[in-house]
């Protein structure tokens, strides 16, 4: 038996080694897909395009004014009527107006509470809730040095009044770097797009090329052939994903890897196997390359939005949450993150390698299931 489907193995290497484009694809994926994933996409808010209009146009306002400055605010005009305000923000320049009442100083000066007002533009609601609290955070440390400076507040005194005393400390990623966060989740993305499209891609190019005919001729079942299609897949995207973590990962994100790589290859080859079985049961109900590529996509999205990365599943409606337990993608990410950033032992993800085991083995099985009932039509 193992003869047989490293025969066929041998083949299907063959056949994507010979492919220039296909060998391409593979290679963008995981170098040039992650190296400009971990710089073009970004969780911080800079150069935000703002304009101002100070009616008060006094020492205090301007003083203010200064510290809406680069690389987080980007000031485009100073504009003098309100009107300019709606032409701004509805013809999209720009994405935040900072308006300084008239009597801004003299409040201040007089020791009463003086306000200023920031209109952001909420369609992109993460960039507009980061750039305004932005905007509190230097006004609040603008109003303690303007305390400082009327005598009414000193820091030492500060010191001495019964507060909380609030120490935060950010553990695996110190300096909230989005790189390494990033980077590393486009690089379980590409394990994960390139572990489906691979085995479903030479499944269906049996079937459109009528050579699935002379596969099961053959002395092969189809649970060997189904393998023979899995194991050149497991063997290149792990190779692939092992330059991606010391050449891009570590040699230019400078991303630690703290986990024990060979456990996390180990399980991210059972992965590989239940994505590809995955593929490989959409290759059977599948016509044609076009087809199984669309029902990929349909099934791509929908498991990236439930596998917990950009929304963690306790944020997520309760019918989300349970139907992410059937996403191999939320154990994964799990999965590789405890390990590659944290260094967790198996103590702490067994049940994340229990869900892919699962998952693995029901789509290996439904795989092997359905296509013997084509066969039988």
């Amino acid at each position: 038996m193992f003869s047989r489907i490293l025969s066929l193995a041998r083949k299907e290497f063959l056949q994507i080694l010979r492919d220039n484009a296909l060998l391409f694809i593979l290679a963008w994926a995981f170098i040039g897909e992650i190296y400009i994933a971990g710089h073009a996409i970004s969780l911080e808010v800079r150069n935000f395009p703002t304009v101002i209009y100070d009616l008060d146009k006094s020492p205090v306002s301007r003083e203010l004014i200064g510290r809406f400055r680069m690389p987080y605010f980007k000031i485009l005009s100073h504009i003098t009527n309100e009107k300019e305000i709606t032409e701004w923000l509805d013809s999209g320049k720009a994405s935040m107006a900072i308006i300084i009442p008239v009597d801004f100083q003299r409040k201040i000066t007089g020791g009463k509470l003086a306000k200023i007002q920031a209109i952001t533009d909420g369609t992109i609601s993460l960039s507009a809730t980061v750039a305004i609290a932005y905007v509190a955070q230097i006004s609040s440390e603008y109003s303690i040095e303007i305390l400082e400076k009327q005598g009414k507040f000193t820091r030492a005194a500060f010191q001495n009044l019964p507060i909380i005393d609030e120490r935060l400390r950010v553990e695996f990623n110190p300096n909230t770097l989005h790189s390494w966060f990033v980077s590393m989740l486009d690089f379980f993305y590409m394990i994960t797009m390139v572990s489906l499209l691979l085995p479903a891609a030479a499944t269906v190019r049996e079937k459109e090329y009528g050579t699935v005919e002379q596969l099961l001729v053959s002395p092969l079942r189809p649970g060997e052939i189904f393998l023979a299609k899995i194991i050149p897949t497991i063997v290149i995207v792990l190779s692939l994903s092992l330059l991606s973590i010391f050449f891009i990962l570590k040699s230019i994100y400078g991303v630690p890897i703290r986990g024990n790589l060979l456990f996390f290859y180990s399980v991210a080859a059972i992965y590989v196997f239940t994505m590809s079985s995955l593929g490989i049961a959409v290759a059977t109900i599948s016509r044609n390359l076009p087809q199984a590529g669309m029902i990929l996509l349909l099934i791509l999205a929908p498991m990236l939005f439930l596998s917990g990365a950009w929304t963690p599943p306790e944020a997520m409606a309760p019918w989300m949450q349970w139907a992410s337990l059937i996403s191999p993608m939320r154990y994964f990410i799990d999965f590789g993150y405890s390990v590659l950033f944290k260094g967790n032992g198996i103590a702490y993800v067994w049940h994340d390698i229990a869900g892919i085991i699962v998952l693995g083995t029901l789509l290996f099985g439904f795989s092997i299931w359905w296509f013997m009932r084509i066969i039988k039509f």
